[in-house]
């Protein structure tokens, strides 16, 4: 397939890397330049958004922020300048879910399937192609999508229409949040009452209070 992908960081370089070595064309852009090893490897890149857009079917989007995407499909050069009746956008940043309705109804009304695809997982994830992907977006453009994404992750989820892949992410964040607070107390507390936080730690590793935090 031709494909697109945006966004070249410690995350979207080696899930960019995976779509290209499973043998899709491949083309690139991002803030700065792209990684040579992609380009060793067969990708294309490309002057703007807009014209990665023009080249591929789907376009992958994995950056910052939500301004960051606002900019990368809507602003000079864009995504959506360069985007035809067909095809589809697939973005894996982690942004807001309220914004992304906002996105996926402008991508629609140029007659292309938007879906969220936020992950979790880290740049090990990344590197290893074991992200968790969880999706929002219709079920015709998830099936369409899903062997790509198996080839960026493990556990992928179809959560719902658009936007609920953001809101999923939001809950993992919540989650993940709250543990490390709930750890950074807790080792504090045994501290301060005279007990080896290591100790305490090695311990409760064992329990229930056991989990990757």
């Amino acid at each position: 397939m031709k494909l697109g992908f945006i966004g070249l960081g410690i995350m979207g370089t080696p899930m960019a890397g995976h779509l290209r070595a499973a043998g899709h064309e491949l083309f690139v852009t991002t803030r700065s330049t792209p990684p040579q090893a992609l380009l060793d490897a067969g990708a294309v890149a490309c002057k703007t958004a807009a014209d990665v857009a023009r080249q591929a079917d789907i376009v992958f989007l994995m950056v910052p922020d939500t301004p960051d995407v606002e900019k990368v499909l809507f602003g000079k050069d864009g995504v959506a300048e360069g985007l035809s009746a067909g095809k589809a956008v697939v973005d894996m940043s982690s942004i807001s879910p309220m914004a992304t309705k906002d996105f996926a109804t402008r991508i629609a009304a140029l007659g292309c399937d938007y879906l969220d695809a936020p992950v979790s997982g880290g740049e090990v994830g990344a590197k290893a192609a074991s992200l968790t992907i969880m999706v929002g977006g219709s079920e015709a453009a998830f099936a369409r999508v899903l062997p790509l994404l198996q080839l960026m992750g493990k556990n992928i989820t179809h959560v719902g229409g658009v936007g609920d892949g953001q809101t999923t992410k939001v809950a993992n964040q919540i989650i993940v949040a709250l543990n490390i607070a709930a750890v950074g107390e807790a080792l504090v507390f045994a501290s301060k009452a005279g007990a080896d936080p290591a100790k305490v730690r090695q311990a409760l590793m064992g329990g229930f209070a056991a989990s990757r935090i």
